[in-house]
């Protein structure tokens, strides 16, 4: 959930160079952040709570003297908000820190143990004992690596982290388990990271740490070794230029910029391997059982997922929430294909459901987008949602591409898969048309019920998805309580909650759910809901009616999404809030 970056090299500006690094993780966590450099000086580390620019400004983390060091944008798991807590941490000495991305399960164990051998720990995290059981191994005359590759086999749970030590100052040493590392060299520098997007433009070669391997960074030599301390030889991959492009493109925020790129990013999409589709697809119809498995939006472009391969592909497939997915995974076997769905393929939950698929012989194919992820690593097939970064923490492109991916996998199950992709084309024109019809009118109606502190969602059969995902949405940016729901379920219990006033957003197009949708809609109006339909066709019993173009009724959830996905934005703004950085969230979940 954090963004970690290790640099070191032959250029005066190692902080500069960590704080743009860092700038370009922020969306991993904002609430606080710290940078360690090595100098003359020996080790300094400054850190503070609030946004990366907040603290740069109070401490100049980019002004910080030294030839190399250790950052860190922190999402908070063990221990609240505080500067104590922030990273780097550092042991009794003050002469080892350490950077940290995942959670150590044992570390009350192993806090007690280190406390009862007289060492002083001063925060409430999980990541301070790592520099103190160094600290330990280092007085044994162990180097910094090898105290690494002593401390990381006990440390239980998933983790990445760097550290460096006064005693060692021309190196970075870096290890990971369950949690992503990249390590990136350029001429006469070398840099790790959790993202390989913080090095974009940097480097030249990058290489993938693998579970339980180790790196050992200086600005002229970079060496690995495996979980035994055996040096390897690995292979380097060129950096994807696609993922060098991370600002906001004159837009406000990165989430308006990320809507506005839709139309292109569902071209994208299509950009597509036939012969991989058809394998997968086969892949499916010969399975007994098709489990999806994803969290938050990604589950929701799942269910429109599962409603198309079993409305296309006549295959039935079941959604599971990935944090409840291995509570199913006794009846997982080598019959079972596993539809794992992450935008950055290193989703804890989903890595761990599928880590258990894997270990019981499904066949496992991953769709994600970020390339280079854990998840892919585990997959036998991987799809790519060709999106490129996405940095707003609300999935905007990523989840239509999701949803398009599904489109052209459903169509693939019967040989269809170049009218699928015309298909998809065609609908990038009409959420073009979408933007452009309803702009002003959503901001219309957020000025009119941003004030308002509940709101409700309907649909029916494919569009179902798209009310949860427009709620979630709301909820996360907004910070309004809204619920997405089936339509025929409003009657069965939240209907008790509608009174004079309270929004009720209806998704209700020209297809076969309209009737019955509408009807719903009356049943909330008549109890004194305002109606915001979501439709290709007005109806007098509409407040307020976000225009959508006629599609095919299976393309309706990829046009519909859009304008939920601007109701949101909007009424975060007029809220005061940042849509970019929503409170207590973090774009990478990589935490249980």
């Amino acid at each position: 959930m954090c963004g970690i970056i290790g640099y070191c090299g032959n250029n005066g500006k190692a902080s500069s160079i960590i704080f743009e690094g860092l700038k370009k993780m922020e969306y991993r966590g904002y609430d606080s952040s710290g940078v360690a450099m090595l100098s003359g000086d020996g080790l300094v580390v400054k850190k503070g709570v609030g946004t990366l620019e907040e603290v740069n400004k109070k401490y100049k983390l980019d002004k910080m003297p030294g030839y190399m060091g250790i950052g860190h944008t922190r999402w908070a798991t063990h221990g609240g908000v505080t500067q104590i807590n922030t990273h780097p941490h550092c042991d009794c000495k003050n002469q080892i820190a350490v950077i940290h991305n995942g959670i150590v399960d044992n570390y009350q164990e192993l806090r007690d143990d280190l406390i009862k051998k007289g060492h002083h720990l001063i925060s409430e995290t999980d990541t301070e004992v790592i520099p103190h059981k160094l600290e330990d191994e280092m007085k044994m005359g162990r180097s910094l690596e090898e105290a690494v590759m002593h401390v990381a086999p006990r440390l239980h749970g998933s983790y990445a982290f760097l550290a460096i030590s006064t005693k060692e100052p021309n190196k970075i040493v870096g290890t990971r388990k369950g949690s992503p590392l990249v390590v990136g060299l350029g001429d006469h520098k070398a840099f790790a990271a959790s993202d390989s997007l913080a090095l974009s433009g940097l480097i030249d070669q990058l290489y993938l740490l693998g579970d339980g391997e180790t790196a050992v960074l200086t600005p002229d030599k970079t060496t690995f070794y495996d979980h035994t301390g055996r040096e390897i030889h690995k292979k380097f991959i060129k950096p994807d230029v696609m993922w060098g492009e991370s600002e906001k493109g004159g837009y406000d925020y990165f989430m308006l910029k990320e809507i506005m790129e839709q139309p292109k990013t569902l071209i994208e999409a299509t950009n597509q391997d036939e012969e991989n589709f058809t394998s997968i697809a086969l892949d499916i119809l010969r399975a007994d059982h098709v489990i999806v498995t994803a969290c938050g939006s990604s589950r929701y472009a799942a269910l429109v997922g599962r409603y198309l391969i079993s409305s296309v592909g006549k295959k039935f497939a079941e959604v599971v929430m990935a944090s409840e997915f291995q509570y199913f995974a006794d009846s997982v076997d080598k019959n079972t294909l596993v539809l794992a769905v992450s935008q950055s393929g290193e989703t804890l939950d989903v890595i761990e459901g599928v880590q258990l698929a894997h270990k019981a012989g499904a066949k496992i194919v991953s769709i994600i987008n970020r390339p280079q992820s854990l998840l892919g690593e585990l997959s036998h097939h991987v799809i790519y949602l060709n999106c490129g970064p996405e940095i707003g923490v609300c999935a905007t492109k990523s989840f239509l591409n999701q949803v398009a991916v599904f489109y052209l996998l459903a169509f693939s199950m019967v040989h269809c898969f170049d009218m699928a992709v015309d298909n998809i084309r065609k609908v990038g024109k009409q959420v073009s048309k979408v933007i452009d019809w309803n702009r002003e009118e959503i901001n219309r109606i957020c000025e009119r019920y941003y004030k308002k502190n509940d709101f409700y969602f309907i649909a029916r059969g494919i569009n179902f998805a798209i009310a949860s995902e427009g709620a979630l949405k709301l909820k996360e940016i907004s910070y309004i309580h809204a619920e997405g729901m089936p339509a025929g379920e409003l009657k069965h219990g939240t209907l008790s909650l509608i009174e004079e006033g309270t929004p009720v957003l209806a998704i209700c197009p020209g297809d076969y759910t309209y009737r019955e949708t509408l009807s719903n809609a009356m049943e909330a109006k008549s109890r004194g809901a305002k109606i915001i339909a979501v439709s290709d066709e007005n109806n007098e019993i509409y407040d307020h009616w976000i225009r959508l173009p006629k599609v095919h009724e299976l393309l309706y959830p990829i046009v519909a999404v859009v304008p939920l996905q601007l109701l949101a934005y909007y009424m975060a703004i007029k809220r005061g809030h940042n849509p970019d950085m929503p409170r207590n969230l973090a774009k990478s979940v990589t935490v249980k």
